[in-house]
């Protein structure tokens, strides 16, 4: 078997066997396609290589998140070969990850997302982009995660949504009144306008009737994020970790908030409360006589 046989039969194994997503696969693929060079094609390498292949990331100017990328894509792959038991020893065993600052989420203040949801509405876009928008705050989804929602995915009687999430983890998140009454007048009164007799399962659709791509809305946000003068640093997760973190400021159990954003692990949504902690300490640094 050509060693770029094993790339392909490892991310057919992450496709069917792991259930990963698209982009995931394809990150995964374009890590081991750029390591897979490097190594002039032969997968059955030594640790030396791997450590000189990292060196040449870093002289290549990749972030230490990037990296860290690499190297779990790296150990998973070999793991993948050993289990197949096409290699005897794994040379990513000893390989380290990168040391990373941690740092905080951006978060919008309320104020902020009051702002950024107060759309004017003049056009079915508008009015998809509302609801879009009341939804991903109300319910904290990745934005993967809002743009596979299907028609039959959400129950306005009971404000309940379905979703899909990292590895194929279903969960059912509740959806706030603002975020059913726009969805409500979005299906009722612009989404057919939208479909154009067309057939499509999806809730949220681009001008042409089709799913919208992960890049399109992110341009979305950006632009309203622009228009309405939003000086916090945006991306794709803003609105999910505001969700997240303006429920902890008011009191939701951090458990609670795990299961809600669809965290395997409670440690993931720990840094959540290390926000909230800067926010207290920043309102006391203002309100108490003696703060600065």
């Amino acid at each position: 078997m050509k060693n770029i046989d094993l790339i392909k039969d490892y991310l057919d194994y992450l496709k069917i066997d792991k259930k990963y997503s698209t982009n995931t696969i394809l990150s995964y693929e374009a890590n081991l396609n750029h390591f897979y060079q490097f190594i002039n094609g032969n997968v059955f390498t030594t640790k030396q290589i791997l450590v000189s292949f990292v060196e040449s990331l870093k002289k290549e100017g990749k972030s230490p998140r990037t990296i860290a990328h690499y190297i779990t894509v790296l150990k998973e792959f070999y793991k993948f070969l050993e289990r197949e038991e096409i290699i005897k020893e794994n040379p990513t065993f000893y390989l380290e990850q990168p040391k990373m600052k941690k740092s905080l989420p951006h978060v919008l203040s309320e104020e902020e997302v009051t702002c950024l949801l107060d759309i004017p509405l003049r056009s079915p876009l508008d009015y998809r982009n509302k609801a879009m928008l009341e939804v991903l705050y109300s319910s904290g989804l990745r934005i993967s995660e809002l743009l596979h929602i299907k028609m039959y995915d959400i129950n306005l009687e009971e404000a309940t949504l379905k979703v899909m999430g990292k590895g194929s983890k279903e969960r059912i998140t509740p959806l706030g009144d603002y975020a059913i009454l726009a969805v409500k007048i979005y299906i009722t009164n612009y989404r057919p306008l939208l479909l154009k007799k067309k057939k499509n399962d999806y809730l949220f659709l681009n001008c042409r009737g089709e799913v919208m791509s992960r890049q399109a809305f992110f341009k979305i946000l950006k632009n309203l994020a622009i228009e309405k003068q939003i000086q916090t640093d945006f991306s794709p997760h803003t609105l999910r970790h505001s969700f997240a973190t303006h429920l902890l400021k008011y009191g939701a159990d951090l458990r609670s908030i795990q299961e809600l954003l669809g965290h395997a692990s409670l440690s993931t949504t720990q840094i959540y409360t290390h926000v909230v902690n800067e926010e207290l300490k920043d309102d006391y640094k203002l309100s108490h006589p003696h703060g600065t």
